[in-house]
């Protein structure tokens, strides 16, 4: 487990960083918390780090958003808040996401949990005290 405490937006690159190295290989993120907890900002930094250059908006209507890497390569943002049963993950292709080579980052993935590969990286995010965010990485 790792725990990484944002205090500030402006350190959010760097605890992004710090995220994909402690988890090296792995392309499977899962992200839960609270609404407004900074899960869309941090999948945004991690695209970014990872070079993706044609970043949008959240994916809430649209469900999954592709992002472009300067490699030619492919990162999928996928929220599923507005699914409400796992038949409808399988109509979006979830199961071709998470056994895709692609790094895919999943918002909202207590609807599909029973599906994710055993190596998926959970991140856990929570508001602080002092509005910093925590996030708790298994």
């Amino acid at each position: 487990m790792m725990e990484l405490i944002i205090r500030h937006k402006k350190d959010i690159p760097s605890a992004v960083k710090k995220l994909l190295k402690f988890h090296g290989d792995k392309r499977i993120f899962a992200f839960d918390g609270p609404m407004g907890s900074g899960k869309t900002t941090i999948i945004k930094a991690l695209c970014r780090e990872l070079g993706a250059s044609d970043m949008t908006s959240s994916p809430t209507f649209t469900i999954v958003n592709e992002y472009r890497r300067q490699s030619g390569s492919s990162l999928f943002h996928i929220d599923l808040y507005r699914i409400r049963k796992t038949e409808e993950a399988f109509d979006i292709g979830i199961d071709e996401y998470l056994t895709g080579a692609s790094w895919c980052f999943i918002e909202w993935p207590g609807i599909i949990e029973k599906l994710l590969p055993e190596e998926t990286v959970h991140v856990n995010l929570s508001v602080g005290e002092n509005d910093e965010r925590i996030l708790r990485i298994v």
